[in-house]
């Protein structure tokens, strides 16, 4: 079983998102424990503050580094030989991608460190064997990155979506976009399900929806066919569709 540990000063704000949904099932399962802590509770100041002014001026409020590393200390030292990354959410990081998830879908132990105010004390970054970032912008805080990355971590791990075939054929699993899905009814305003979908012929929707994620991933992500080692045959339909369009 996966363990994940939480590490904010907002823990109110995971109770809906860790209790609903796919999150909700992956515990019941036991394929994952989730605990959040209030790292406010291992400040050793008298008014339990976690933060200060910044040396050299500035605005905002920086966290100091006491409380985390002593919330960090206390995780790690029960078990220290446990497979374990320490994840620091800041939109410095490397950015979030579907490979990342994959590979710490793989751990055991997953600790996040989510930041608040202007940002960390540098010397907080020592402790991180991962700076993540899900996009080239900013938040308040690090607790709605974490989410997002626990999200698509969680539902990668044995049993929690059924069957492995839920999310291989994900976007970006395969290294491009999926392709697309329909269900009933046939016919919806007009808009009919393709032919293919319908005939039963399991080779020819197998080659639909391959050349339909192609198709998808040249129209609304080029940049992914760069490093995409395509086949013989997948580099032909991609030269038939760069000419049709």
């Amino acid at each position: 079983m996966m363990k994940i540990d939480v590490l904010t000063l907002f823990p109110e704000m995971f109770h809906g998102v860790f209790n609903e949904s796919i999150l909700k099932k992956a515990q019941e399962k036991d394929a994952v424990s989730i605990n959040v802590i209030n790292f406010r509770s291992f400040s050793k100041n008298k008014h339990q503050t976690v933060d200060d002014y910044p040396y050299g001026g500035g605005a905002g409020m920086v966290l100091t580094p006491q409380p985390i590393y002593d919330a960090v200390d206390t995780l790690t030292q029960k078990s220290p030989a446990t497979r374990r990354r320490i994840i620091l959410v800041c939109p410095q990081g490397e950015q979030y991608n579907q490979e990342k998830a994959q590979q710490l879908s793989k751990e055991e132990h997953l600790i996040f460190i989510c930041g608040h105010y202007e940002g960390y004390d540098e010397r907080i970054r020592y402790l991180a064997t991962d700076e993540i970032s899900i996009g080239d912008f900013v938040l308040t805080g690090g607790e709605l990155a974490a989410m997002v990355i626990i999200d698509s971590v969680v539902r990668l791990l044995p049993g929690v979506l059924g069957k492995a075939e839920s999310y291989q054929q994900d976007s970006f699993s395969t290294g491009l976009l999926e392709h697309p899905h329909y269900t009933r009814p046939r016919e919806f305003r007009g808009m009919k399900v393709p032919d293919v979908l319908l005939s039963g012929n399991h080779q020819k929707i197998t080659e639909w929806r391959e050349k339909e994620s192609l198709r998808r991933t040249l129209l609304r992500r080029p940049d992914l066919l760069e490093k995409f080692p395509l086949s013989e045959r997948q580099q032909k339909w991609l030269e038939e569709l760069k000419n049709n369009n």
